[in-house]
């Protein structure tokens, strides 16, 4: 009788750690909303829990692409400059131009998937070094953005796309943000992708062992261009997100958009090594990312000491990682 219930406790340990591994930041979520509600009356009104989602949004679309570079065993420092570009240059073709809307988000669409082509073709045919070619990108797109805008805001963009970051299903008050909707929509395609098709399972069979997969027969380098270009279109697709919200594109759009996704994709559970992790963990740690940081904000917590607090969550969030990869070692 005691080993059956000793074998059962073994059972219950080792599902309650795999939970905990995978979906500790579903509990950090959960205590956070605990920590705030109680500290301010006004965290849980519908309103503010509407924002969070509203800002949500963006950063999670964009952390989609980031997760995929990731699992493949890279990273991207280019995706935030790579939003700022497309957005601008998606409102200087509608407000400038006098090209169609959506003519010129599918322009922005393509020129992101192409700033992730470059990053591809140096990263894996090149083999530069992931971290100095996409910072490399980072600064053409930001001195392009700069060029294109000439550092001036564009504001007040055509009525057609407003209902991308400020329309709502279900009536302005009690609705559900369509940008929301789209955020959700995506992870779900992609969570499949990740799950249930070839590509997906080629990203973590390069992301677990490089050599191993290229002797199982897949094209490394190919697979990981893929994965840098699929990163950059989710970057024009959250940068045409954001530029509806904010009815607007400056050169602060995308702003450091490169860190949350990482942050958000280490702390939701993706390991930085490559191969581990899931796709949706990247819409967790991007949640709880802006939960945070609109809970400090409510606090009155000083715009300063929240960047601070940034790169103590993004060097924690790394630290915990490294020491889970050891433990599985």
């Amino acid at each position: 009788m005691s080993t059956a219930v000793t074998k059962r406790d073994n059972v219950i340990l080792k599902g309650f750690s795999k939970f905990t591994e995978q979906y500790a930041i579903v509990v950090a979520i959960f205590v956070l909303f605990i920590i705030f509600s109680i500290a301010s009356e006004f965290f849980l009104s519908f309103t503010n829990i509407r924002n969070l989602f509203l800002q949500t949004s963006p950063v999670a679309i964009v952390a989609i692409g980031q997760a995929y570079v990731i699992l493949s065993g890279d990273f991207d420092l280019s995706l935030g400059q790579n939003v700022c570009l497309t957005s601008c240059l998606a409102a200087w073709m509608m407000k400038m131009a006098g090209i169609n809307p959506w003519l010129s988000i599918a322009i922005a669409i393509l020129l992101g998937c192409v700033i992730g082509a470059c990053n591809g073709l140096l990263v894996a045919y090149g083999n530069i070094p992931c971290f100095v070619a996409t910072l490399g990108l980072q600064m053409i797109a930001r001195g392009f953005a700069r060029i294109i805008t000439n550092a001036a805001p564009i504001p007040s963009m055509p009525s057609e796309i407003a209902f991308i970051g400020r329309g709502f299903i279900g009536g302005t008050q009690y609705g559900i943000p369509v940008s929301v909707v789209i955020m959700l929509s995506l992870f779900a395609v992609f969570i499949f992708v990740s799950r249930k098709t070839r590509f997906g399972r080629t990203i973590y069979a390069i992301g677990g062992s490089r050599e191993a997969a290229y002797f199982a027969g897949i094209n490394v380098k190919l697979n990981r261009l893929f994965a840098f270009v699929f990163a950059g279109g989710m970057s024009a697709v959250g940068g045409i997100v954001l530029l509806s919200r904010l009815d607007g594109a400056s050169i602060t759009n995308g702003n450091l958009y490169e860190f949350d996704t990482i942050i958000s994709c280490v702390i939701g559970g993706i390991s930085l090594a490559g191969g581990k992790g899931r796709v949706v963990q990247a819409l967790f740690g991007a949640f709880f990312l802006i939960l945070f940081f609109n809970g400090m904000t409510m606090l009155n917590v000083h715009s300063f000491v929240q960047d601070v607090l940034k790169g103590v969550v993004l060097i924690g969030s790394v630290a915990i990682d490294v020491i889970r990869n050891r433990q599985r070692r």
